[in-house]
């Protein structure tokens, strides 16, 4: 059965007197530190000179060179999970290292011999910032990779709980199945979810709607985004009745059709490179030939002519409209 984990089942006190080191000062970083001395944690922040220690500086810490993270009792690892293994950190066989993403530990990318945690938000950076300052929460996946004290699974814990990752509840999750579940997200889901948008544009374009009462429909409007915010507070069955009749018939006995597409397939595909690997060793390889076809396929599909457009749209429809 799944281990779900609220505020009751951590302790503060496993990190009493426990030096926490921040490497990173981004996404991640900079709300991860913010909350961890806001809880009363002694918190260092490790970063290169760059201007994220400039921010780390004006947020009132004093930042330090990463090496120094190595003399930490707690490291909590907040780079991009591409550039972790590169972070030169030899942590202490007593030490506590935390990542916030699986993926280094579930592809062998990291080993450190002392123990290892994964405390994975889930919820964007800036977010986990300002759920803790409204004393909302997010939920979190937490785990214990290695446990060499006998104190990994308190002390991870006790972190996810400075962070405000156990107000709703944490998950607790291997790290393997949070890469592989968060991984597939981005790779199977999204994708999926952006061309079945695509598709329906088309249509609608193909009968003469106008694309801005398009994509008003999909985004501008917020609907579609408030019905899933109610799916979020009160489950599918509930939501549904907040639909008129027509809608409910409508979505219920058309769903149906869509069953002959393959996209079971399409995503068995997708996850079966994931859980093999060959999709970090595919990140791999692009990095370290300096990321070209991501910023081709950026370029394609996010680059100036669409930001042009979208911020144009913007300016004419939904909440930053200049009449």
């Amino acid at each position: 059965m799944t281990t779900i984990v609220h505020e009751a089942d951590a302790s503060a006190s496993a990190l009493d007197g426990a030096r926490v080191a921040i490497v990173g000062y981004g996404n991640q970083g900079r709300p991860w530190a913010l909350n961890l001395r806001d809880s009363g944690l002694d918190v260092e922040v490790c970063v290169r000179a760059d201007a994220t220690r400039e921010r780390a500086a004006a947020d009132g810490f004093s930042p330090r060179d990463l090496d120094a993270a190595s003399d930490a009792d707690v490291v909590c690892l907040l780079v991009p999970d591409d550039a972790i293994p590169g972070v030169p950190l030899r942590p202490r066989a007593d030490a506590l290292v935390v990542v916030a993403s699986g993926c280094t530990l579930a592809f062998d990318r990291i080993d450190p011999p002392c123990d290892v945690g994964m405390v994975a938000p889930r919820m964007l950076g800036p977010e986990v910032r300002r759920c803790y300052e409204e004393g909302v929460g997010f939920i979190t996946a937490v785990g214990v990779h290695r446990d060499v004290t006998g104190s990994a699974r308190d002390r991870v814990l006790a972190v996810a709980l400075a962070i405000g990752g156990l107000r709703q509840g944490a998950i607790e999750l291997t790290a393997r199945q949070e890469a592989v579940l968060d991984l597939a997200v981005e790779q199977a889901l999204s994708p999926a979810l952006s061309r079945v948008s695509q598709a329906f544009v088309a249509a609608m374009l193909a009968e003469g709607i106008p694309l801005e009462a398009v994509l008003t429909e999909l985004v501008l409007s917020g609907e579609v985004e408030r019905t899933y915010r109610l799916l979020r507070l009160e489950g599918y069955a509930a939501q549904l009745e907040h639909h008129s009749p027509a809608s409910q018939y409508g979505q219920l006995a058309r769903a149906e059709r869509y069953a002959g597409l393959d996209v079971e397939g399409v995503m068995a595909g997708i996850v079966a490179e994931i859980t093999s690997g060959a999709f970090a060793d595919e990140w791999d390889a692009e990095r370290d030939a300096g990321f070209p076809r991501l910023a081709a396929l950026k370029e394609a599909a996010a680059g100036p002519a669409v930001a042009d457009f979208e911020r144009d749209v913007r300016r004419r429809l939904g909440e930053t409209a200049t009449p």
